[in-house]
């Protein structure tokens, strides 16, 4: 294995503060960290892309924001991460794909070569979630060409899948299994899934279809097709059809079980009531506005169980490698940008006209003037 040590630093792209997109900076001299006791240092071949990197840069989490996500910013940056504020300069990517490099203190040696995927949830010891901190957010993260994590969250991926490819699984489809076990989904469930040609969405659709449950699927007619080959697609349908609510009552035989949600915003009211009594909604987002309105009455009088998700447990994660390797899904990556483009990769997450993931590449070389941002050496 090629050694950081004695390195002068690595190329990364650092997030100087809340704001818009000119506060991601690449440099070429970022410090290697150095694995403390039960940590692990990854080179990191690939990193996917997410809400929580544009979220966090903008300080969408601020309770002032209450619009959807994009390129607004927070009035306050004391609250401008989902735990409170950020220690800047930070590095993001909480999705990083690599090989073991070097272990601290008290970690096995022979983890040294290991090919891992990182689950980027920093859980508290005692379990308090409250404690809890994200990979690229409280911790920094894999858009650099090194990261260090706690060694439990490195898991060992055997698959013929390439660093890009397996980039696109982490944040995502870890997100999605969280949400469907929370929700107890499960064979011949009916799933109604917001969002689903991102990342999250996506994933649900597959990982619905992986317990054997029905999915409905909620895109723009221009992504239907695409999102419909994924396996696990039952039924497709229009966001903006006005008998949208009359679709998913005949589809679902009158209600769904769970409405997996990623999207909330305008569509919310029509979609909660599509649940059943004694059906469960799963929440893990709000990209289309996190203020809804919620009658109260629809949810208890129906008996629904809410479920907020964040932090999951370990063994969801574990189980994401194992359905990884054993061929249950697949990889659905939309684009992939080296790292000096992450500007580039970002906007084009943004627009959302992507199907699945976008994906860092870090093995993608950099080419001498194509930089879209001058690099600037660390001091």
């Amino acid at each position: 294995m090629n050694s950081p040590e004695g390195s002068r630093g690595m190329r990364a792209v650092v997030l100087r503060g809340h704001g818009g997109i000119d506060q991601l900076e690449y440099v070429t001299d970022a410090p290697i960290p150095i694995p403390g006791h039960d940590e692990i240092l990854v080179r990191v071949g690939a990193c996917g892309m997410n809400n929580t990197d544009v979220n966090t840069r903008t300080g969408w989490y601020s309770q002032s924001v209450t619009t959807a996500t994009g390129e607004q910013t927070a009035a306050s940056d004391a609250d401008g991460s989902w735990t409170g504020a950020v220690s800047f300069p930070r590095i993001q990517g909480a999705d990083p794909v690599g090989r073991i490099v070097e272990v601290g203190p008290s970690v096995d040696p022979d983890r040294l070569g290991e090919r891992v995927m990182i689950d980027a949830w920093l859980r508290d010891p005692q379990g308090d979630l409250a404690a809890a901190g994200y990979l690229g957010s409280e911790r920094d993260g894999g858009y650099a060409e090194y990261v260090s994590v706690p060694a439990a969250n490195a898991h060992p991926i055997h698959t013929n899948l390439t660093d890009v490819e397996l980039a696109g699984f982490p944040c995502s489809y870890s997100t999605a299994e969280h949400m469907l076990e929370r929700a107890g989904a499960g064979e011949g469930d009916c799933v109604l899934v917001t969002g689903a040609s991102g990342g999250v969405g996506s994933a649900l659709i597959q990982l619905a279809g992986r317990r054997g449950a029905v999915t409905l699927g909620i895109s723009t007619r221009a992504k239907a097709a695409v999102v419909g080959e994924l396996t696990g697609a039952d039924h497709i349908l229009d966001r903006d059809s006005p008998s949208l609510s009359s679709e998913i009552l005949d589809l679902s035989g009158g209600g769904v079980d769970v409405l997996a949600d990623v999207v909330g915003g305008p569509l919310f009211p029509k979609l909660f009531d599509t649940i059943r009594r004694g059906g469960h909604y799963a929440v893990a987002g709000a990209i289309g506005g996190p203020t809804v309105d919620l009658d109260l009455r629809t949810l208890y009088l129906r008996d629904i169980t809410m479920h907020g998700c964040t932090v999951l447990p370990p063994r969801v994660f574990a189980n994401l490698v194992r359905y990884i390797e054993n061929g249950e899904i697949r990889p659905l990556v939309a684009r992939s940008y080296p790292l000096h483009r992450l500007r580039s990769a970002q906007e084009a997450f943004l627009r959302k006209e992507h199907v699945g993931a976008i994906v860092i590449d870090l093995r993608a070389p950099s080419q001498p003037g194509d930089s879209e941002h001058e690099a600037r050496t660390e001091t």
